[in-house]
């Protein structure tokens, strides 16, 4: 029996190593199954050929044209033959092209590049919100099947153990009601295992489901083996890049709308046929060309309005970016104080083991001896035990915490 005990205070055991399904395999099925990825990834295309129409708008564009009428005169009535000539008949092509400043097309174009600049630093914080939900879940499934691990040998010692103890009982050794105290506590055990198997399926299933994995089958995972990633100052994270841009676009915009207000010359070409009906109908084929201008003069103030619109959202921007930088100098000190006391704690814990340990492996040598009571002996498993799962679950802890301050890493 002595054996037995010592047995199980060497099989303080973390993990079980498998390297099929690691933190790297689900992190990678995640980012290849993401409809969001996918989409930003589409976006940047969709940008891509918005820069191309912007292009072309601005080439010449050429429009078939056929504008067909009859004005008949009925008994006198009808609409005034000076002014409708009867009819009209034309069929003609007419080409057109709009001229604009190089600055006004600069900015356009400038629009575009924000946008993509957009997508772009959209697409990396998604991937990191990405990384960070997948690795939380792992290790989440990763701490219950510690504990799932611990229980399952834990209770194959007990259930070990008990049957020694049954035989000492049946000797007269020890008191039916000492066996059926330890037999209590292998029942407990034996719930207990039971629970922290439900909870790992179905943390397990959950990890699957985040990453767009479809298997049922449970497998065990190796310990994701974070480590504490280098951080960058506030202002070198994507986070704060964001906020550069939107100041970007809300210069961009102002632009934009003064240029809107500039006077704008287009030329245009037809050729074709144009007659009044139905007379002379094979001399008028012909063409015509000329230019118009375009110049604003008043529209009831809506430039001033829209330079309000940008004005108000520059100061949302200045709001949201002046928060950001005071929290985040708070929330990475506030995770490095969780992590380092919990660090602290967990060597704690683990001289309470080595103490409950030591408390295990004396009364398992009187146990022999039939000199040391079972309640007594039972206390110190529970001890031990207890003392056990606090480890498991401050180590989970410890991890969740380190997945968090990694968040904000360089990239």
């Amino acid at each position: 029996m002595k054996k037995g005990f010592l047995y199980i205070l060497l099989s303080v055991r973390l993990c079980a190593f498998g390297q099929d399904h690691n933190l790297d395999y689900y992190l990678g099925r995640a980012r290849d199954n993401s409809p969001l990825l996918k989409d930003y990834q589409n976006q940047l295309l969709s940008n891509g050929v918005d820069s191309q129409l912007i292009r072309a708008s601005y080439l010449p564009q050429v429009n078939g044209v056929s504008n067909n009428s009859y004005a008949p005169l009925i008994g006198g009535y009808g609409y005034d033959n000076a002014v409708t000539n009867g009819g009209q008949l034309s069929a003609q092509v007419l080409a057109t092209k709009t001229f604009v400043g190089r600055n006004y097309l600069s900015a356009q174009y400038q629009t575009l590049s924000l946008n993509q600049k957009t997508i772009g630093n959209a697409t990396a914080i998604a991937r990191r919100d990405l990384k960070k939900t997948v690795t939380a879940q792992y290790i989440t499934a990763y701490g219950d099947m510690v504990i799932m691990n611990f229980n399952r040998e834990t209770l194959a010692l007990l259930q070990k153990e008990e049957g020694i103890l049954k035989g000492l009982t049946q000797a007269n050794i020890y008191k039916q009601t000492d066996y059926l105290t330890f037999y209590v506590t292998m029942q407990q055990q034996q719930l207990i295992f039971r629970q922290s198997e439900i909870q790992f399926r179905n943390d397990f299933a959950l990890l699957n489901y985040l990453c767009g994995v479809v298997d049922t089958a449970v497998t065990d995972l190796p310990d994701p083996g974070l480590k504490m990633s280098v951080l960058p100052d506030a202002y070198s994270s994507e986070f704060y890049r964001q906020y550069t841009i939107d100041s970007l676009k809300n210069i961009n915009q102002h632009a934009l709308v003064n240029y809107s207000y500039k006077p704008k010359l287009s030329v245009f070409a037809d050729a074709g046929y144009l007659s009044s009906y139905p007379f002379q109908l094979g001399r008028n084929f012909g063409t015509s060309f000329g230019l118009s201008l375009n110049v604003p003069i008043y529209d009831g103030k809506q430039r001033q309005m829209k330079f309000k619109k940008i004005d108000i959202a520059e100061r949302t921007r200045t709001g949201y970016r002046d928060f950001f930088l005071r929290q985040y100098d708070q929330q990475i000190a506030q995770l490095t104080q969780q992590l380092r006391a919990t660090e602290s704690l967990i060597e704690d814990i683990r001289g309470q083991i080595k103490y409950s340990s030591a408390l295990i492996e004396v009364n398992a040598k009187l146990l022999e001896t039939g000199n040391v009571r079972i309640t007594e002996l039972v206390l110190a498993i529970n001890t031990w035990l207890n003392a056990r799962n606090l480890l498991n679950q401050n180590y989970t802890s410890r991890l969740q915490i380190i997945n968090q301050i990694n968040y904000w890493e360089a990239l």
